[in-house]
């Protein structure tokens, strides 16, 4: 089984770093891992690729050297081990909301002794029935990661009891869907979402868990690492296509080129003539 390199870091005292990817090509994934990145977020819970693609996915990544961190919708208990199966290094639950649903989680994705996992070896993680199952089992329980999100006031009410459940890694604060639901959509320099890292940091410093959030500067980096924080999520493959075509219209447009930029066009979406 692939050691994570997430887990080795944060075993280092060394903060790590994940890219979100919407695309499905795979030489993505491989240039990620091959340029040395810790790890790339795949999102299954908003985005609408198949499991067999994501475990090809997950292939590659592993094949390039970074970790997988793989989000299912919350209760989707049968994919999030297949996930693993396929050789995710990691699970990140969203839209929990206190201690017993994180012990469910800590259920369905934990072997025991710690949950109840169901074990199919014939996948890559084992990887194919290549290893004891005694062996893989607790391999797979010290270098698997289980990140529970917290997206709702209701959530943050109740984040001690949730990072002190045994076999809960981290948390992580969802700052999208947490300004949404708290009133303040959008806001992210609003007051209660800063109250809310105070408040996730503190409790995962209590249980001895790691804690993060997605990020969108070096400087907020540097912020929430004198917090305690120790993995974030930084650029998304779209953003970056995006930003790279702007940088090239700024470049070119002094010298006479033209660009009809539909995204720029204030309430509109895409036109097809």
């Amino acid at each position: 089984m692939r050691p994570s390199k997430a887990i080795a870091k944060w075993r280092r005292g060394e903060p790590v770093l994940f890219s979100l990817f919407h695309l499905t090509d795979p030489q993505h994934f491989e240039i990620l891992g091959l340029m040395g990145h810790d790890g790339v977020w795949m999102d299954l819970e908003h985005h609408f690729y198949s499991e067999q693609t994501a475990g090809e996915l997950i292939r590659v990544a592993r094949m390039g050297g970074c970790d997988v961190i793989a989000r299912a919708a919350k209760g989707e208990w049968s994919r999030m081990a297949r996930l693993l199966e396929a050789g995710a290094s990691g699970l990140m639950v969203p839209r929990i909301e206190n201690a017993d649903e994180a012990r469910e989680c800590v259920q369905w994705t934990r072997f025991p002794p710690i949950g109840v996992r169901g074990f199919d070896g014939g996948n890559p993680d084992m990887p194919y029935s290549s290893i004891p199952v005694d062996e893989y089992i607790r391999i797979a329980n010290d270098q698997t990661y289980v990140i529970i999100q917290i997206e709702s006031p209701s959530a943050l009410d109740h984040a001690d009891e949730i990072a002190a459940v045994d076999g809960v890694d981290g948390l992580m604060l969802g700052p999208g869907d947490f300004s949404i639901l708290a009133g303040v959509p959008g806001q992210m320099d609003h007051n209660l979402i800063h109250d809310a890292e105070r408040r996730i940091a503190a409790a995962a410093k209590a249980a001895g868990k790691v804690w993060g959030r997605p990020i969108g500067s070096p400087g907020q980096c540097k912020q929430l690492m004198d917090m305690g924080a120790s993995f974030f999520f930084y650029g998304a493959d779209l953003m970056m296509i995006i930003q790279g075509l702007k940088d090239t219209q700024a470049q070119f447009t002094p010298l006479g080129f033209t660009f009809d930029n539909q995204l720029t066009r204030p309430g509109t979406v895409y036109e097809v003539d």
